[in-house]
């Protein structure tokens, strides 16, 4: 069994007990060029029936996520470090560097998500406010 099976195997897991359904990265995570480890789940206190949840986003050199879609999240997108190259829907590609940040509507097609270098790492934060029952927050484009 690969290495990259069983990284994307413990990442599922780990998403499952955040509360983020397994067949929402299990479309493609195989073949995926990013690793997603859950940094958080939390109810929104003053508003009922939604959840916050935050995964961390990391892109070796030149790795890429397939195109891939939110469901109905609002998602804020934060670069940690280095450099994002980032696209939604037919919209202008950005570069977005460290401390800097973008949002998605719900329902946007997310068609760049990608490292900006083919020669430093980048660490990307994504934060999704979700209703609570929406556990499947990324749909990977089938290809």
């Amino acid at each position: 069994m690969k290495i990259r099976t069983l990284c994307a195997a413990a990442i599922l897991a780990g998403l499952s007990f955040f509360g983020v359904a397994q067949p929402a990265f299990a479309a493609d995570a195989s073949a995926s060029h990013e690793t997603i480890t859950p940094a958080f789940t939390e109810a929104i206190a003053n508003v009922p029936g939604k959840t916050m949840t935050a995964l961390v986003v990391d892109y070796a050199p030149g790795g890429k996520s397939t195109p891939h879609r939110h469901g109905q999240a609002f998602v804020v997108g934060y670069v940690l470090s280095g450099a994002i190259r980032s696209r939604v829907n037919d919209g202008a590609e950005r570069v977005y560097h460290a401390g800097e940040h973008w949002t998605e509507k719900p329902g946007v097609h997310h068609t760049v998500s990608e490292n900006a270098s083919d020669t430093e790492p980048a660490r990307l934060l994504a934060i999704f406010v979700a209703d609570t029952k929406d556990k499947k927050l990324v749909t990977f484009d089938k290809k």
